[in-house]
């Protein structure tokens, strides 16, 4: 009896808190969990008439499918390597710019470069998709320079190897000016006295960066590459979908487990084999996650996210 009357005094004392966090907890509730009922459906092969429980029970034949097809590991491969790029890449470039950026001295200079670095972060995937169009199409600059140079023009909507690179460019490019901003408010909350006494033992500029900035930005970079990996396994839909759109001959080194998802819910209309892919997707990113924290933790507990 003490110990429920000890949380009932509990809940009663923290009142205004939990009042305040209710919101959250439904949203999560109506919108992540009562939408697992639709888990269901990976193990079913869907008929529309019999709907979520009429339809008839498969077992684990859509994920026998998508294994013994070769499906499911192109997928996770180019889902997996993209996001790896994009992360290290990305953050890679990110301490780049923000290093420079906090170097500069001129307050005008350096609030012009910060802006127009953020600006691709605020456009569209839908804009940024038709400029890659218009870049890289028939009638494209790409091949109207290569023409004028008197070089024979490239399809590239109708070769792979290309695209890898145009994907990867793009994503770094639009998150470059957003990460620039973390890193370099990390930089400003360094101390100017460790710069002073570096100065007053001769230490260079880059003597600077690599002995004080360096190491005190590492904190932020391995907690915000733990952040990224929690979603390795999901891909940006919106990326891929508006660069590549339904090309299926770039599928093969462009399509990741997102876009698949997706055709196979709205284009084939196979409900099962989609949730198949999403379920593995979310059990593969759960178990990815784990074993990085676990990893993270047993190196450096202080870095790990729990």
């Amino acid at each position: 009896m003490s110990g429920k009357s000890g949380i009932i005094r509990e809940l009663r004392q923290s009142k205004t808190l939990l009042l305040m966090i209710a919101p959250t907890i439904v949203f999560f509730i109506v919108f992540s969990y009562i939408p697992m009922i639709g888990v269901y459906y990976a193990f079913t092969k869907f008929d529309f008439d019999g709907g979520l429980f009429g339809s008839q029970f498969v077992g684990m034949e859509n994920f026998k499918f998508l294994f013994n097809t070769g499906v499911l590991w192109n997928l996770t491969k180019n889902t997996v390597l993209y996001n790896l790029a994009f992360i290290f890449l990305g953050n890679i470039m990110q301490i780049i710019c923000a290093v420079f950026l906090a170097q500069l001295s001129g307050k005008l200079f350096k609030k012009t470069a910060q802006s127009l670095m953020f600006l691709p972060y605020f456009l569209s995937w839908v804009l940024v998709g038709a400029f890659v169009y218009n870049l890289f199409s028939d009638l494209g600059v790409v091949n109207s320079v290569l023409k004028q140079l008197g070089l024979h023009s490239y399809d590239f909507y109708l070769h792979t190897a290309p695209w890898k690179f145009i994907i990867v460019f793009f994503s770094v490019w639009k998150g470059l000016g957003y990460g620039t901003v973390i890193y370099l408010a990390a930089i400003m909350a360094i101390s100017d006295e460790y710069y002073e006494a570096a100065k007053i033992d001769g230490a260079t500029i880059f003597q600077q960066i690599r002995n004080i900035t360096l190491p005190l930005l590492k904190p932020t970079f391995i907690l915000l590459i733990l952040f990224s990996l929690g979603g390795i396994m999901k891909g940006q839909f919106d990326l891929f979908y508006q660069i590549i759109g339904s090309n299926g001959m770039l599928y093969d080194a462009t399509d990741i487990i997102d876009t698949f998802v997706f055709r196979s819910l709205t284009v084939n209309f196979d409900i099962g084999m989609g949730t198949a892919a999403g379920l593995y997707q979310s059990f593969f990113g759960f178990a990815l996650i784990m074993i990085v924290n676990f990893i993270i933790r047993k190196t450096n507990k202080d870095y790990s996210l729990f």
